[in-house]
């Protein structure tokens, strides 16, 4: 890992307040610095009508919230929109790795890409994590905890995502546990 940059991982279950922390860490950054600027990577893609509403609702408020966080689509190709993207004054914030493996595993019809293509888009994020010189923040979903669902392709898209996780971690110096709104420290100083 680029030395200079700080990477974080943040994980919580659906409503814990993952997103909203990783917002509140662009906001320092754009606050600590005017040289520094800071990007959400989005990965959802909109497959439903509810699913277009959430995303118009994310967007919307994070800009409320947030309003110098810049935002880019990456529903596939996310390793390299991170090496794209990356310099040592910019934030990527990356929300969030459940949809993107999900989108890659089980692709919808309007995603690029098949399953096949998964180990090298896994290679590939986890290769720019490595190199970046930018300071990366990611959001995921925790998927640990729950009962192990009865569909194959489910089960393939926990294992390959809690794999992920170890990965990503390894190569963060800070990983959150987002419970209810509260940060849990799982590693790394505060």
């Amino acid at each position: 890992m680029n030395p200079s940059a700080r990477h974080e991982l943040i994980l919580g279950g659906a409503r814990s307040g993952k997103s909203r922390a990783a917002e509140q860490r662009a906001a320092h950054w754009l606050a600590a610095d005017r040289g520094h600027r800071a990007t959400l990577v989005a990965t959802a893609l909109p497959g439903d009508d509810e699913m277009a509403a959430r995303i118009a609702r994310h967007r919307a408020d994070r800009a409320a919230r947030v309003p110098a966080l810049q935002t880019v689509e990456a529903p596939s190709t996310l390793g390299a929109v991170l090496r794209r993207l990356a310099a040592p004054q910019h934030l990527l914030v990356v929300d969030c790795l459940t949809l993107w493996v999900t989108q890659c595993l089980l692709p919808p019809p309007q995603a690029a890409g098949t399953p096949a293509h998964w180990p090298h888009e896994r290679d590939a994020l986890l290769a720019a994590l490595r190199d970046s010189p930018s300071p990366v923040v990611l959001v995921t979903n925790e998927i640990g905890l729950g009962v192990m669902p009865m569909a194959r392709e489910a089960r393939q898209v926990i294992d390959a995502l809690g794999l992920l996780h170890q990965a990503v971690a390894a190569q963060c110096e800070r990983v959150t546990l987002m419970v209810a709104g509260c940060e849990l420290r799982v590693k790394g100083a505060a």
